[in-house]
């Protein structure tokens, strides 16, 4: 396999293969920043198809270079065919393991239904064991397409995607929205998915989906009763108090975290605005009360 480094243009670029991988934001910021700061610190890598360079490693550099208008890119060319560039997809994020579980399942499944392999090829192909091929394509046969899309557009992570596979398929894109518009953890996902589960009957399911805050933050590992024989009588009020926000703050936070924060109109802002001020000025105020405690942040 003969390895060349060439300066390729932008446009030039050919992104087929950018349909197994995630876009994982935070890491294309943290590419981002490297190269305003260094520039390309190492080449990205293609093969020549059809004309134009088909990307196999530096999708995130070749995002960035557009955003950047930059004009070219240091290129490693390789003389492979399409299938050793998808096994090369696997293997050149293997050292960093920079790669998702969920990508290494697109990249399997890709393989096994568009070059006629079988797991046993597969596996000879890879490197990999046939338990290792097996369960990630299990992963990925039990999503449905909707939620596998999401996770592709880093809507989801692959956390979340464990997640909802234990529920039928049927249910999945449900439980997924709520996740995404609650901005939940992998942690308070496994929580929802779990009372679903539990759910008595469809009814109780719908008002899972409906209020979900009621699942997710009555259900904490805090007591009910924060009652501590071990403090005074003023020290058990002051316990209560915290205890009453406690929810209502977690809440507020995740109504906060969510995306569509950016999609409220200029006189929702309006309305709105105030209202969090006042809230701003009651936790300034509340971090100079707690003063006296010195509590370490």
């Amino acid at each position: 396999m003969q390895i060349k480094i060439e300066e390729i243009a932008i446009e030039e670029f050919d992104l087929s293969l950018s349909g197994m991988r995630i876009m994982n934001i935070p890491r294309i910021e943290q590419v981002e920043k490297s190269i305003r700061l260094h520039g390309q610190l190492q080449p990205v890598v293609a093969r020549v198809n059809e004309g134009r360079y088909q990307i196999i490693d530096g999708f995130k550099r070749v995002y960035i270079a557009e955003d950047l208008l930059m004009d070219t890119l240091q290129c490693q060319l390789l003389e492979v065919d399409e299938q050793q560039a998808k096994v090369l997809l696997l293997s050149y994020n293997r050292t960093n393991q920079s790669l998702e579980v969920w990508e290494e399942a697109m990249v399997l499944k890709d393989l096994l239904e568009t070059h006629d392999l079988n797991q046993q090829s597969l596996a000879r192909l890879t490197g990999y064991s046939r338990s290792w091929i097996s369960r990630r394509l299990s992963l990925i046969s039990r999503i449905d397409e909707q939620v596998a899309s999401e996770i592709r557009m880093g809507s989801l992570s692959s956390s979340h995607g464990r997640a909802l596979i234990r529920l039928p398929r049927g249910n999945q894109m449900d439980i997924a929205r709520v996740i995404t518009t609650w901005s939940l953890s992998s942690r308070l996902s496994d929580r929802l998915v779990d009372a679903f589960l539990e759910a008595e009957d469809e009814q109780q399911q719908r008002y899972i989906l409906t209020h979900p805050e009621h699942i997710l933050w009555d259900q904490t590992d805090l007591p009910e009763d924060p009652y501590d024989s071990r403090l005074s009588c003023y020290g058990n009020e002051l316990m209560h108090s915290i205890m009453n926000l406690y929810h209502p703050l977690q809440l507020l936070l995740s109504r906060l975290g969510d995306r569509r924060m950016g999609e409220l109109s200029e006189t929702e802002t309006v309305i709105i605005s105030p209202f969090l001020r006042e809230v701003s000025d009651y936790a300034e105020k509340l971090s100079e009360a707690m003063g006296p405690l010195q509590i370490q942040k």
